[in-house]
């Protein structure tokens, strides 16, 4: 397993909670929360372009201002999004990775509705099996934001799915459960992103020959990881690399474009599983 090396900030509790308290907070707390504001303001626009599920047809044409890189044949890619969120958060990573040569890229919407990992870990089982059988790939990559990293990671170790994914990108993602907002618990999928929970004990559990390439990027200013090396892989059985960015919160992980760098470099790897170009960590700001 490899792991880079987990650096707690020394930041207060209540600054990564309430990031809008201006006593006391840096000037990249406070830089990393403006661009979250934007961000957020930025994703509700986009967001009603992204509720429906995209159809599932022949590999989508670029847009015609897309200046194309050339490239092998790659991997399908797989886009995942997180908590109360749609396909729409990942307009720019996917554009990026267009960009770079990857040609066949899916956006899977499960429902706001679902109330257990596990149930959307099944659907994406069922499409993997179905985008595989539609371009002939046996492998795709998988990119998941938040606790769509969490679902993948499920289907990867607890359905047999680490057979089809052959690298699996996590944005931001509560691997060991997290603490933050407490008043959520009502919600039956948050309790499950406990630590602690019966599905966090899962992922615990020893998942001997796991063949998938696991790549976490956390961010040192995320205020919904408690604590922040909760977004890390730490498995003694699981292929993980952990890639600390430094200077942006948790909606900046799929739209900054240093951070799609990271992503795609991952991505790109010839053997998953060799150290990246980026394991020291990225700094954005």
């Amino acid at each position: 397993m490899m792991v880079t090396r987990v650096v707690q900030p020394l930041l207060p509790m209540c600054q990564r909670l309430f990031p809008t308290r201006l006593a006391g907070l840096s000037m990249a707390l406070l830089k990393a929360t403006a661009l979250e504001f934007a961000i957020l303001a930025g994703h509700l626009l986009l967001y009603p372009s992204g509720i429906i599920q995209e159809r599932r047809s022949a590999p989508p044409l670029a847009p015609p201002d897309t200046a194309m890189l050339p490239t092998g044949s790659k991997p399908p890619v797989i886009l995942l999004h997180g908590f109360i969120d749609n396909r729409s958060v990942f307009v720019l990573l996917r554009r990026n990775l267009t960009q770079h040569g990857r040609q066949h890229i899916e956006s899977l919407n499960y429902s706001p509705l679902t109330c257990d990992i596990r149930t959307a870990a099944q659907l994406l089982r069922r499409s993997v099996e179905e985008l595989c059988e539609r371009t002939g790939q046996e492998q795709v990559d998988v990119v998941g934001h938040s606790l769509g990293g969490l679902i993948a990671r499920y289907y990867v170790q607890r359905l047999g799915g680490d057979a089809r994914v052959r690298t699996l990108v996590t944005l931001g993602t509560p691997h060991s459960g997290t603490r933050v907002a407490p008043l959520a618990n009502a919600h039956p999928i948050v309790r499950q992103m406990r630590p602690g929970s019966e599905l966090i004990e899962e992922l615990r559990e020893p998942a001997p020959g796991c063949r998938t390439h696991f790549v976490s990027f956390w961010s040192d200013l995320d205020p919904l990881m408690d604590p922040l090396e909760t977004a890390c892989v730490d498995h003694p059985d699981l292929l993980a690399e952990n890639v600390r960015v430094s200077g942006i919160g948790h909606l900046a992980l799929p739209v900054h474009p240093a951070v799609a760098t990271g992503i795609r470099q991952a991505l790109d790897l010839e053997q998953p599983g060799a150290p990246a170009t980026h394991t020291g960590g990225l700094t954005v700001a």
